[in-house]
């Protein structure tokens, strides 16, 4: 199930927090429509951080959005039937990151280890994570060594994951959202570090998780009471003594990991950006590399293959001697060169998963400006009296399908309900009635767990490595040639290098002066 939180999360912060910030007298550092000061414990405490700097989390690079025609790239790819790409139309993609690689064995061995260290009882959590290695099994095929070694052989160890569902990218997702956050609190102070908690004589340390394992979304809730040395200092509360947990506000913790939206794949995948010069597109591409070609034309790579493929049926990596994509299976995840984005493998190696749900036509029918489709709008599940967030048996907080499409009066939050029952946030397309047949059976293979999935693999022909084809599988379901790569969500300003561009002058706010 997609998991769009309904929080957003602020980017990394590389300098100190707002207690650190100035409370002096600039025009900054005032509220410009009542004249208190920021920051100061005698106006009554709250906090402006005016020092944020975002940047992207662990693994991911900066992708600036913009406009470009998606399922445009598709123009003059040969033998493959139109229905097979997206339907083209003008859209705009806001600025986010992308993994600049795949996820690979390693990454996904450092997930289930995780797990049976903080669940060593709960056999059904590591079982659930564990990839699906019977995919390498074909009957007239010998890839038996493979499903034994391929994912803790450290002779794969920085290929791609795979027989990984979309589910289970998606739980991915989550834990290293988690992961990623807390490192960020505990090493910066804000949190104990792990150094302190590692100590035999730690009775004084501050109480931690109750046993459960960090979670963002329960932390932000403020149910972790775990506040380090270099926590900021509430101002809430008289003495310099007293700190807090870190808030949204703050602008430290990191927007969640999730997959890619099929529009947000699409759009890094080409890398136009490298052609672009004063919003004109000089060269086209059909690929993530520029010409028409499957092989490099530079000098010293003159002939190589430019992505792993297969270049026809039973020819998975060329002749003895002279290899020409030099793998017949995946390869490692930085492999060949990366695109105009510094994303690698965006062509071949592995399909990758998106978020989006499948239709034929989805594009046809959609917003121009983050197209998407697969939205399931959820809440967490809240007491309204206390704000607690319920937790499930893995610290995780409990989603709940949302009910309404807006904010609710406080009696109806009382009592968890609106007038008219569920919120339904489908537009034509999503949720289309699934032909069936008298008897009940479903007559066609797409419906509403059906994902798309993009980029070509090893195991895929040239027509499949242009970024605009696109195929679908069941969400539950995994094969020996889809992994995946995560992205994030870019707050702010939506140019990411702005240094030397033409711009607008922001007016500081004026100072107040009283009279």
């Amino acid at each position: 199930m997609n998991k769009l939180y309904l929080y957003t999360l602020s980017a990394f912060l590389s300098v100190g927090l707002l207690a650190s910030c100035g409370s002096g007298k600039k025009g900054g550092n005032v509220s410009s429509k009542t004249g208190y000061a920021y920051n100061k414990r005698e106006n009554g405490g709250f906090e402006v951080n005016k020092k944020y700097k975002r940047g992207p989390g662990p693994g991911l690079v900066e992708i600036e959005g913009g406009e470009f025609i998606m399922g445009g790239s598709a123009v003059d790819v040969p033998g493959q039937d139109i229905g097979d790409y997206n339907y083209k139309r003008q859209v705009t993609v806001s600025s986010f990151y992308m993994d600049e690689t795949e996820v690979s064995n390693t990454d996904w061995l450092e997930y289930l280890h995780w797990i049976k260290t903080n669940f060593p009882q709960d056999k059904e959590y590591y079982y659930t994570a564990l990839p699906d290695t019977l995919v390498w099994r074909r009957p007239l095929s010998f890839n038996e060594p493979y499903v034994n070694n391929y994912l803790r052989h450290p002779a794969y160890q920085d290929y791609p994951v795979v027989g990984v569902s979309w589910e289970q990218a998606n739980d991915y997702c989550d834990w290293r959202t988690d992961r990623v956050n807390e490192l960020l609190l505990r090493d910066k102070g804000y949190m104990t570090t792990f150094k302190d908690l590692n100590k035999p004589s730690a009775a004084n340390a501050a109480p931690k998780t109750n046993g459960e394992p960090f979670n963002t979304e329960i932390y932000l809730n403020g149910q972790i009471k775990d506040v380090g040395k270099k926590a900021p200092q509430d101002l809430n509360k008289p003495g310099k003594g007293n700190r807090r947990p870190v808030r949204l506000e703050d602008g430290v913790i990191l927007q969640p990991y999730r997959l890619p939206t099929e529009a947000e794949w699409e759009y890094a995948a080409l890398g136009l950006i490298g052609n672009t010069k004063y919003s004109n597109i000089n060269q086209k591409k059909i690929y993530p590399w520029n010409g028409m070609g499957i092989v490099s034309p530079k000098k010293q790579t003159r002939g190589m293959i430019l992505a792993n493929f297969k270049r026809g049926k039973g020819d998975y990596m060329g002749v003895g001697g002279s290899l020409n994509d030099k793998g017949s299976l995946t390869m490692p995840v930085r492999s060949f060169t990366p695109n105009d984005f510094g994303l690698y493998n965006m062509a071949g190696n592995v399909n990758e998963w998106v978020a989006d749900v499948y239709r034929s036509k989805t594009f046809q029918a959609t917003e121009g400006l983050n197209p998407y489709r697969g939205n399931e709008y959820q809440n967490k599940e809240r007491d309204a009296n206390t704000g607690t967030l319920a937790k499930d048996k893995h610290g995780m907080p409990v989603m709940k399908p949302a009910i309404s499409g807006v904010k609710q009066t406080w009696s109806q939050l009382l009592q968890d309900s609106v007038p008219g029952g569920t919120y339904n946030p489908d537009q034509r397309g999503y949720r289309d009635p699934e032909a069936k047949l008298s008897n009940g059976e479903v007559l066609t293979l797409i419906n509403d767990k059906s994902r798309v999935y993009k980029g070509g693999s090893w195991d895929d022909q040239a027509i499949w490595l242009n970024p605009a084809s696109r195929r679908y599988m069941q969400q539950t379901e995994s094969t020996a040639d889809i992994g995946f790569r995560c992205a994030m969500t870019m707050l702010g300003a939506s140019e990411v290098k702005p240094a030397g561009k033409p711009q607008f002058k922001v007016a500081p706010a004026k100072a107040f002066k009283s009279k």
